[in-house]
């Protein structure tokens, strides 16, 4: 038996294996019919399968391969909205509604369907109620799995490409298997992953009296459809295949960057910056449109205390994005792995000026439980909490950290005549540039933190909401904190950007689109109730300070300051997304914090132990199927004492007078 033959016979038990998953038990006749009038189609990687806004003539299932979504927006730019792999339907929407094509699919690789004509699709309906009942099943679960559906697919073939000397690809790979495996196993009841090399491959074609480095053009062009076969078989009886790349441009390492879902380019962050023959032969030519994702796993010695000039590595490459790993700490493969199988864990933390010192205390309670964070996001002093995270430090560092950072009040330099802001910002910039120092070791990019980062600012210029994942760290978080009317404004850029508060000050839905995120975990510190005033007038102005004469429990007007009340009606819009946002939310946090201050900086240790006090009666009652999702210990911790949250953290102590702000920085 030929390639050819078998790869089709391979095909064809594969297409009646998706149909029965998809249909279940169909009359015979109908799914005769069904198989009498598909098509086969076979799509190179790159390719594209369908455009948005054709009409739609047909419906395709993915018997092999991976397919991408795009959606193009009124000013021609185009946003990935989802992937497809083997085993699933595309198109079919059109031909139920009769409206043009909703999106452009392209090929992530080299890919076969089977292709249903629209001439065929509604016979087929009418003469099978269980094949209709079957299609719409589908299209009712993908609408409802809308709001927290991961736009990328979990991977199955990831090729491992060495592009500098000094990785150990081959050790790197086993120990990826087994945590892959091992997450796999957890997620969904098992984990079948196996290593490809070229030694096996080659093995398998001198087997069949064929090789992959053959000068002929037909012996060549038949050894790489046995490969493909090859492929798909060990694809279809796998969960996870890892394709280990020469290290040179060898046929076998072209094959490896073709073939895959994902590409993982390992690096030794220790070598010269410089791009490797594989990438310059078979990567920085490729077709426009060719979609398979490089992600850049960047090696570093255990013992490194923070990754440096991580941005000129990334400047040479079109890539995805980027991870920093320590091969010896199994926790750090144990990251890869999750953002591999679609299981990592994403951090999302809010906005709330000094009451943001909160989220070190719920993160003292995940990492007492066990839970590892593999993303990291926030906005305002959300943002720089989250940074504390992603430096991936000691607690006591950070605290320490922290307590020194902040022992100086970042707000207390005010404007005698202000123009732009009520503060000048210049303690604010001077307190967050010593803390990076001080915890990294110099001034960082965001590129350059241990785990993958993000923060959400106001883009004034554009008046629109703006994800920040690159360049100075200091920067970033001066423009995600810094509130309109407070503080400056920061210019990136050529634009004006200020606290991210304004649009978003619970960024869950930017987590939620996060390449390789499952799970979300969103710390929320929103203080504001509905405001309640007596009927009638509002009180003229010696009304008023007559009242705010009065002490607090005995006043009359339950209004906001002037301050209060303008910096609040900058965020309501971000305050309206809060429901939603914590329903995108796998685990809710919401520290009671209603009488801590916006500006009380030197009550960080009595603000922690809030935020410590409330994540361990959170976490106490998480239920064992999410605990073991997240990496929590088996057992709750035990509730402690007076809201004890540690040497580091102290006692909670009394309620912490509240300050004249209402929302975040």
């Amino acid at each position: 038996m030929d390639s050819s033959t078998a790869r089709q016979r391979f095909h064809d038990e594969l297409l009646a294996r998706h149909l029965s998953t998809i249909f279940g038990e169909v009359e015979p006749t109908a799914l005769a019919h069904l198989r009498r009038h598909l098509r086969w189609i076979e799509i190179a990687g790159g390719e594209t399968l369908m455009h948005q806004g054709e009409q739609g003539d047909s419906m395709y299932l993915i018997v092999s391969g991976r397919l991408r979504a795009y959606v193009r927006a009124a000013d021609g730019s185009e946003r990935m909205v989802g992937e497809m792999a083997r085993g699933q339907t595309v198109g079919e929407m059109s031909l139920y509604t009769g409206e043009p094509r909703a999106a452009t699919v392209v090929a992530v690789r080299d890919s076969v369907l089977v292709r249903l004509a629209k001439s065929e699709f509604v016979p087929l309906l009418e003469s099978s109620a269980q094949v209709s009942i079957a299609l719409t099943r589908q299209i009712v679960q993908r609408l409802k799995g809308e709001q927290r559906q991961q736009a990328h697919e979990r991977p199955v073939a990831i090729s491992l490409v060495p592009i500098t000397a000094g990785v150990d690809a081959a050790a790197f790979a086993a120990d990826l298997a087994r945590q892959v495996g091992e997450r796999l196993a957890l997620t969904q009841g098992q984990g079948r992953v196996r290593i490809v090399d070229a030694a096996q491959v080659r093995q398998a074609l001198a087997d069949a009296g064929v090789s992959l480095d053959d000068a002929d053009p037909e012996a060549r062009a038949d050894a790489s459809r046995r490969v493909a076969l090859l492929l798909d078989e060990i694809e279809a009886t796998h969960d996870a295949v890892l394709l280990l790349a020469d290290a040179g441009p060898t046929a076998w390492t072209q094959r490896c960057c073709r073939h895959c879902d994902e590409l993982l380019l390992l690096a030794d962050a220790g070598q010269p910056v410089a791009l490797h023959a594989v990438e310059q032969q078979f990567l920085m030519h490729r077709p426009p449109r060719t979609e398979v994702s490089e992600l850049l796993v960047l090696l570093h010695p255990a013992e490194r205390r923070s990754p440096q000039g991580t941005a000129a590595w990334l400047e040479r490459r079109p890539l995805a994005g980027h991870v920093h790993l320590r091969p010896a700490l199994a926790r750090d493969m144990a990251r890869m792995a999750r953002l591999l199988t679609r299981t990592a864990v994403g951090l999302v933390l809010a906005g709330g000026g000094a009451r943001g010192f909160a989220h070190l205390g719920v993160y003292r309670v995940l990492r007492e439980q066990g839970v590892e964070i593999d993303w990291v996001g926030g906005t305002s002093i959300g943002a720089v909490m989250a940074a504390y995270v992603a430096s991936d430090q000691s607690l006591e560092t950070v605290m320490a950290n922290a307590r020194s950072a902040f022992a100086v009040n970042p707000t207390g330099d005010m404007n005698l005549f202000p123009l732009l802001s009520l503060f000048k910002g210049v303690r604010l910039r001077g307190v967050l540039r010593s803390a990076v120092q001080s915890l990294v070791g110099f001034d960082a990019d965001i590129e350059d933190l241990w785990k993958n980062y993000h923060c959400v600012a106001t883009n004034y210029s554009r008046a629109s909401e703006q994800r920040i994942a690159h360049g100075n760290l200091v920067q970033a978080l001066l423009a995600s904190i810094s509130i309109p009317g407070a503080l400056p404004p920061v210019v990136r850029d050529g634009e004006l950007l200020c606290d991210g508060g304004t649009f978003n000050n619970f960024p869950v839905d930017q987590m939620r689109r996060m390449r390789g995120v499952g799970y979300v975990i969103g710390v929320n510190l929103n203080t504001r109730g509905p405001t309640q005033v007596p009927a009638g007038e509002l009180p003229g102005n010696i009304s008023l300070w007559r009242d705010r004469l009065r002490p607090p429990a005995q006043r009359r007007y339950r209004l906001p300051s002037l301050p209060s009340y303008l910096m609040t009606v900058t965020g309501l819009y971000s305050m309206s997304r809060q429901a939603q946002a914590q329903q995108g939310c796998d685990l809710y946090f919401h520290p009671a914090l209603e009488r801590v201050g916006m500006l009380q900086w030197k009550s960080i240790d009595q603000i922690v132990a809030r935020g410590y006090t409330h994540g361990k009666t959170v976490v106490a009652s998480v239920d064992a199927a999410r605990r073991g999702l997240l990496g929590m210990g088996s057992a709750p911790i035990a509730q402690g004492q007076d809201g004890q949250a540690g040497d580091h953290e102290g006692r909670a102590g009394p309620d912490v007078e509240p300050g004249r702000g209402a929302r975040s920085t």
